[in-house]
């Protein structure tokens, strides 16, 4: 059990939108538990929860303002308790965010450390005075839009926040803020949690210089819609200190049994090479990227991806995702590519629990759902206010689980705090379930068999070169997998397989000719020397 994170599959879970069960319209810790059976049905080894603690919701939770309780909107510390027994009764691991870059402006910390330059927490968080005509430091910008510093007129200084205003950022710098983030683990992990998913990983600490930021080097087709993505950012993120902070927390995690950690690694230009850095031998177990969250639907993509982290940190172990709470769901990303959109999304399943690493999946995924479409009056999200219309938001990937066809999906008896639309009524659990071919019945077909296959979950992987849109390898010297990742129907000649097992679609074996239909895959077990050739 040392290892169970290894190769699993953890199923994300978004509080407020998975299931309301005091029918305030707002999803709570009592609704995941009723439903954590579906999660454990779907063969899931984990859940991650995204933030429950107290906060204003500015950020929808992950501005805390308490880090050791739950918020009234999601419950009590006794119904969390209750939901970690529930999931170990269910053989579900129980992973949480931890958003300790920053707190909201609302934690008693801030509000102490703003009040003077002399009192106990007035060094925890990042303060800086003006340059000589007033102006913040430096160039750094907001994530959340504007410069990354605010005017506090109490100091006399700024401070900085990575992500919105009501966010500062704390000092890592300064040892008492380390102390206290390890008494905040040391708090779930008492409390029975199995591991931890820290947000933003690679933002701890900044330069202590404060140099600028550079400008972006990449040469791009279009205009950035943030500021943001428009800087190279050396100096305000990614310091080499922050791989210090990941070794203590891997120290701490040792100290329990069968723990684990996955680091966000929100990185633009270097993240393969992150991730492999923070997953190093006594650092986090495995790192989380956005890699795979873009447009990108082609072999070489996938291949590069994989191949280029193998490669870089044979030390180091990815958990690979497409979508999540903070990006378009990937049946709208993709949905060219795909003949239908059922099609395409049992077709992404199949490739990412296919993919060497662990796997991580945003409910809704296993229904085949789409962003939905709102209007900016709809709009909860500060980050799809700011840059309205475009970058889209997070509130279109983030409305209510779909749970059945009636008018609130069953999730909620009150008016839900974001819309459910026809388009994603049409997807629910109730209408899928027990149907062959469905999507919902793909994902737990696929997850059965990954779970049932060494070579899926320990073997390696070795990529043929064939043209698009054919993405084809083997794992471990045990399984020949074939994707056709195109609308259109293609041939390839295989050799050294005996014939098509497991999960597949559009997929027909003639002697030593594999035909793919749209979106067809196929896994084929290796009898001998595999070569593939379109």
């Amino acid at each position: 059990m040392a290892e169970w994170w290894r190769g699993s599959v953890t199923y994300q879970v978004y509080p407020r939108s998975f299931q309301d069960d005091n029918g305030d319209g707002v999803g709570d810790l009592k609704g995941i538990t009723r439903r954590l059976d579906h999660i454990a049905d779907l063969g899931c080894d984990a859940v991650w929860l995204s933030p429950f603690f107290t906060s204003p919701m500015l950020d929808m939770g992950y501005d805390v303002s308490d880090y050791t309780d739950v918020d009234p909107v999601f419950g009590t510390l006794a119904d969390f308790d209750a939901l970690v027994a529930r999931a170990h009764d269910l053989g579900l691991k129980v992973i949480i965010d931890q958003v300790l870059n920053h707190s909201s402006d609302k934690h008693t910390f801030f509000a102490e450390s703003r009040k003077s330059r002399d009192n106990d927490k007035s060094d925890w968080y990042i303060w800086v005075d003006p340059k000589p005509d007033g102006t913040p430091p430096c160039n750094w910008l907001s994530v959340f839009g504007g410069p990354a510093f605010t005017w506090d007129a109490r100091r006399k200084q700024y401070y900085m926040h990575s992500f919105l205003s009501q966010q500062p950022d704390f000092n890592y710098r300064n040892p008492a803020v380390v102390d206290y983030m390890e008494s905040v683990l040391r708090f779930w992990l008492d409390r029975g949690v199995d591991g931890f998913r820290f947000d933003t990983v690679n933002y701890f600490y900044k330069d202590a210089l404060f140099r600028n930021d550079a400008a972006d080097f990449r040469v791009k087709t279009k205009p950035d819609g943030n500021p943001y993505e428009m800087q190279y950012h050396l100096f305000s993120k990614g310091q080499p200190e922050n791989l210090g902070w990941m070794e203590r927390i891997r120290r701490v995690m040792d100290e329990y049994t069968d723990r684990a950690t996955v680091g966000e690694m929100g990185e633009a230009h270097h993240a393969i090479r992150m991730m492999g850095e923070y997953t190093a031998p006594g650092r986090l177990h495995q790192c989380y990227s956005f890699e795979m969250m873009g447009y990108d639907y082609s072999a070489a993509f996938f291949r590069g991806k994989i191949e280029e982290f193998f490669a870089g940190a044979p030390n180091g172990w990815p958990m690979w995702a497409f979508s999540n709470h903070d990006v378009v769901r990937q049946a709208s990303r993709w949905a060219k590519h795909g003949v239908s959109q059922d099609a395409l999304a049992r077709q992404a399943g199949a490739l990412l629990l296919s993919f060497q690493g662990s796997i991580c999946l945003w409910q809704g995924e296993e229904l085949g759902q789409t962003d939905t479409v709102l209007g900016f009056e709809e709009l909860t999200d500060p980050q799809g206010i700011n840059f309205w219309p475009e970058p889209v938001g997070r509130d279109n990937t983030r409305t209510p689980m779909v749970w059945d066809a009636s008018e609130n999906a069953g999730f909620s008896a009150g008016k839900p705090w974001l819309p459910v639309k026809a388009p994603q009524l049409a997807r629910n659990v109730a209408s899928q379930a027990g149907v062959a071919g469905s999507v919902l019945e793909t994902y737990r077909a696929m997850l059965q068999y990954r779970r049932g296959s060494e070579a899926l979950t320990a073997g390696a992987t070795v990529f043929f070169r064939v043209p698009e849109p054919i993405l084809a390898f083997t794992r471990g010297d045990a399984l020949l997998c074939v994707f056709n990742l195109s609308p259109t129907e293609v041939s390839v000649a295989v050799e050294g397989v005996a014939g098509l097992e497991g999960p597949s679609q559009s997929a027909a074996l003639d002697g030593a000719q594999l035909v793919l239909g749209p979106n067809g895959f196929a896994f084929l077990p290796v009898a001998g020397r595999v070569s593939v050739r379109a």
